[in-house]
């Protein structure tokens, strides 16, 4: 259908069926993501621009004669207006009917396809998807484009509009330049976009790397004699570049630099960066950074992660833990896949071989970076370990088939520390293992303090022995999961027996042997008074000044587990030892306690909850037993009164 206007024929076309069912998804759907528009037209001008390059270079015509090549971004906020502009190859009359009235995407059909029931209304997969030019209706009633391809007569150039329900206007025009003119009549409730900073940041966020210069209105009000609102020359707001896309040997410390601070909106610069293109079954390349400080919603859940996805220098989406795993959320950077399909979608990601391949790769990359750096920068990796080395130990137990690489990565505070600061791989403690050593020793506890002070530890540091000192509620998963590292078995000092094993001299084994027929009696009464309290009572190789402990049996998962898991702090097969060179055990033993032993187990039992950091079930009554056993003992002190009144 045709009618005429004062200017021109204008002509009326229905868009084709599936066009027009993109459009009716774009102005009935809800989108989360509705930035995206803009990202596409973009995409669109430079695509268009880059045609007008190769075609006039193979003519040998230079590209730049009429003018700078670029992309202007601009808006009204009285018209309720914003206008993308380019002057790149542009577009005919037919050009114009094929690409905006049909769908030349391969790949739609089968998303539209896609599409049914519940899923027409998914936010997520419309608003991810590379829908082009038709994106322009996510947030405007009327759109409205104005061109003239390269090479055709100004009176050549064509008028396009439509309101997205169905149909659009042609109609031919003056147009004395070449390229494509956009212009975006919005929606109510979008008023938000016709403002200079959000679209900047949203150039930024999408299209910062297209090489075409994309330009807007300097709004800086930084001079006086300037009325406030004055716009000024237009102004590049992207860098142009895909730095990541760039030879490494191109670019310097300082473009890396600029680039983080850029992506992670930092104003510090990263501790290290990995950049490489992975070229075999899958191609894609990667940099990543690894910030100098943790961000404030490193502990968030729902908090955005660094990485974001791009496929062909588009960006498609941020990771949500697809790409890289949880325990390297603290990771910056772009990976830019050349395999993935532009309408990729995180459900597709979930299955994807190649997103399986992209991730296994990044992993073992950065791994890798920060081998170097604990190996060459040791002081810079004692900065990442400060910052993140808590969320470097989730791996341990979240990704087995890096643990072995994670595991050398890993610091530790040990009785050997001169400070609190971790400066212990598990590399050094097996270097330092004294001859005969089977174990790598270690002790879970609530507090570094706790652990230094810790009755567990007598023994050990008598014989020299270095014993790891865990802290941090995340330890009890590493040695839970790790169990062994280069073939020496993880083992906790206040769970089992405590043998020492090739450690402990005849001498030892001898005293010990004796000591349990001495004190058997001893035992057996203790354990009786302890019923329901203690699972066992026995005498132990582990102390030396300290007169009992606590320590969990040696079928249990470590006492911090326990803790978190019961809440009373205890082991569920909690045992009490005791040191038989102690005084008080020894009097013990040789009075066996008097009338007081009930009391005297009571008391020796909550002392090691105490030094184990746990709860005592009932403090009145452990304050009511000491002090009567403080005040047997004074009585003691009378003249007359039996020695075994204790």
């Amino acid at each position: 259908m045709s009618v005429q206007t004062g200017r021109a024929e204008q002509e009326v076309f229905d868009f084709q069926a599936e066009a027009a069912q993109i459009l009716d998804l774009m102005v009935h759907s809800l989108y989360s993501n509705k930035e995206i528009f803009l990202r596409e037209l973009i995409s669109n001008a430079s695509d268009a621009i880059h045609r007008l390059r190769l075609e006039l270079l193979a003519r040998s015509e230079l590209p730049e004669a009429e003018g700078q090549l670029r992309i202007r971004i601009g808006y009204d906020k009285d018209a309720g207006t914003i206008t993308i502009a380019d002057n790149g190859i542009g577009m005919s009359r037919e050009d114009v009917i094929q690409n905006l009235g049909t769908i030349a995407k391969s790949g739609t059909r089968e998303f539209l396809r896609s599409l049914t029931g519940d899923q027409r209304k998914d936010a997520t997969m419309i608003g991810q998807f590379g829908v082009g030019f038709y994106s322009a209706f996510i947030v405007a009633e009327r759109v409205v484009l104005t061109t003239r391809r390269a090479g055709l007569e100004p009176s050549e150039g064509v008028r396009w509009a439509s309101d997205g329900k169905g149909e659009y206007t042609l109609e031919t025009m003056e147009r004395p330049e070449r390229g494509t003119t956009i212009v975006l009549h919005l929606r109510d409730g979008e008023d938000d976009l016709l403002n200079g900073w959000r679209l900047r940041s949203i150039i930024e966020k999408y299209s910062d790397h297209i090489r075409v210069p994309i330009l807007m209105p300097d709004e800086r009000q930084d001079k006086a004699e300037e009325a406030p609102g004055t716009t000024g020359p237009d102004v590049t707001v992207n860098r142009a570049s895909a730095l990541w896309a760039r030879p490494k040997n191109e670019l310097t410390d300082t473009e890396y630099n600029d680039f983080y601070r850029h992506i992670a909106g930092e104003p510090t610069d990263p501790l290290a960066w990995v950049h490489a293109k992975i070229e075999g079954t899958y191609e894609y390349t990667l940099l990543l950074f690894v910030p100098s400080r943790a961000p404030h919603d490193l502990w968030v859940p729902q908090a955005r992660r660094g990485v974001r996805l791009h496929v062909q220098r588009v960006f498609i989406l941020e990771d949500t833990g697809q790409i890289l795993p949880n325990y390297l959320r603290f990771v910056r950077g772009v990976i830019d896949s050349a395999d993935l399909p532009l309408n990729v979608s995180r459900e597709i990601l979930q299955g994807s071989r190649a997103v399986g391949n992209i991730r296994n790769g990044a992993v073992k990359k950065v791994l890798k970076r920060l081998a170097e750096l604990a190996e060459k920068e040791p002081e810079k990796y004692a900065v990442f370990w400060k910052e993140f080395g808590t969320t470097l130990k989730e791996g341990i137990a979240d990704d087995y088939s890096h643990r072995d690489e994670i595991a050398k990565l890993l610091r530790f505070t040990s009785t050997k520390s001169a400070t609190d600061v971790p400066d212990t791989s598990l590399d050094t403690y097996v270097a330092r293992m004294k001859e005969g050593q089977e174990h790598i020793y270690y002790l879970l506890a609530p507090s570094s303090a706790a652990a230094k002070s810790s009755p567990h530890l007598e023994t050990f540091r008598t014989k020299g022995v270095e014993v790891l000192l865990l802290s941090e509620g995340v330890d009890n998963w590493v040695v839970s999961s790790l169990r062994e590292y280069d073939g020496r078995q993880l083992q906790s000092v206040a769970q089992g027996a405590g043998d020492l094993g090739a450690l402990a001299d005849e001498e030892e084994r001898q005293t010990k042997e004796q000591a349990d027929a001495e004190y058997a009696d001893l035992l057996g009464k203790l354990k009786a008074h302890l019923a329901g309290q203690a699972w066992d009572v026995r005498l132990s190789t582990r102390l030396t000044t300290s007169p009992a402990c606590i320590v969990s049996n040696e079928p249990e998962i470590d006492i911090n587990l326990m803790r978190r898991l019961r809440g009373t702090g205890l082991p569920s097969q909690a045992v009490l030892e005791l040191n038989p060179r102690h005084p008080l055990i020894q009097r013990l033993n040789r009075t066996q306690g008097g009338a007081h032993l009930r009391e005297w187990a009571q008391v020796l039992f909550n002392q090691a909850v105490l030094t184990l950091s746990a709860r005592i079930e009932d403090p009145s009554a452990f304050v009511q037993q000491l002090n009567g056993l403080l005040t047997a003992l004074t009585d003691e002190q009378t003249p007359g009164t039996p020695e075994d009144a204790g």
